[in-house]
């Protein structure tokens, strides 16, 4: 099978040239100078400049030629997903068109995982139907919160559900990480925040019972799945230790529905590598280069090869995992007591 990269990003030129003309009635606004176009959310944050290697498809290619990645998920760059808009519905159907229209440039190299707007539950439900039914993408990408609320506090029931359902996996990428924690020193945002921020979101799933009500959920959690695999016994102890706090929700133990997540490979570290394939199990570590970003992984193959596992796990990691989580596994909606 062919090796799949399941976490890349992508601002696609006709969503950047749609925002120009119409951003305004969406609350968005584009301004462009020499530094390039800059986006300004309804909430006052400003993304930009935005870089030419998540539009350039030719870029693109050549640094998936380059890393031996025969297919590419597209994911939008997650600063874009903008819980923030009032009329979030138009906007990710703007953001997911582009999103598809690019993936079909090149469909055997690219697939494309939409957007949707989770401050508005069932439109969010409703336009991931429409953007896995008639625009043919394979999943959708997730932030950490909405806006300030956890997810697992965000009445999304209907969306977990339709995803469920569908059997499309959901991608967990965390954004604007540990609000009123400084982080600006060292770059810490970005290598300590962000897994951090990913690891509070798959606690809260966890524990807010979202993996108890729709088992089938087909979870991701980037960036190795931050840093919960590594402390899962400790949440594990917080279960058994404050049950009427910690297991209001939950039937086993935390670390049974993590088993149940995937994670991917940018973690930079062979022994971290091995730990995730023995602990998840071989079959839930997937490809993930976040490309373009500085903190990606350039050399993914290489990686997951010269990490000290077997051939047969090499194959499993490089060769099957992918193309499987990228499969649409449809189940029967649950039936509710």
């Amino acid at each position: 099978m062919a090796i799949v990269d399941v976490h890349a990003h992508c601002i696609p030129q006709v969503l950047i040239d749609r925002l120009i003309l119409e951003g305004a009635s969406v609350g968005l606004s584009v301004a462009s100078d020499d530094g390039g176009v800059v986006v300004t959310l309804p909430n006052g944050r400003r993304l930009g400049p935005l870089r030419n290697d998540l539009t350039d498809p030719a870029l693109r290619l050549e640094a998936m030629d380059q890393a031996g990645i025969a297919r590419q998920v597209l994911s939008s760059w997650i600063d874009l997903t903008a819980y923030s808009i009032d009329d979030g519905g138009r906007y990710t159907r703007w953001l997911n068109e582009a999103l598809a229209a690019e993936a079909a440039t090149e469909p055997d190299r690219f697939v494309a995982v939409c957007s949707v707007p989770l401050q508005q539950p069932e439109v969010a439900a409703a336009e991931l139907e429409h953007a896995v039914t008639e625009l043919g993408m394979v999943g959708v990408e997730i932030a950490t919160r909405v806006n300030d609320t956890p997810l697992e506090e965000s009445d999304l029931d209907v969306f977990w559900s339709t995803a469920e359902r569908l059997g499309v996996f959901v991608l967990l990428h965390p954004l604007d990480p540990l609000p009123g924690v400084d982080l600006r020193r060292r770059f810490l945002h970005n290598s300590i925040g962000r897994p951090a921020e990913t690891t509070i979101a798959v606690a809260g799933i966890i524990l807010g019972g979202v993996l108890e009500r729709f088992p089938g959920l087909r979870i991701c959690a980037v960036h190795g799945g931050g840093f919960a695999p590594f402390q899962i016994g400790r949440v594990d102890r917080s279960y058994l230790a404050k049950p009427r706090v910690v297991a209001d929700e939950i039937s086993l133990r935390p670390s049974e529905y993590l088993r149940g997540m995937f994670v991917d490979t940018v973690v930079h570290e062979p022994a971290v590598l091995r730990f995730l394939v023995e602990w998840f199990g071989p079959d839930r570590v997937v490809v993930g280069t976040d490309y373009p970003f500085e903190m990606g992984d350039d050399d993914p193959v290489g990686f997951v090869e010269n990490a000290g596992l077997t051939p047969d796990l090499v194959h499993t990691v490089l060769h099957e995992n992918g193309t499987r989580l990228i499969t649409p596994q449809p189940i029967e909606t649950r039936s509710t007591p």
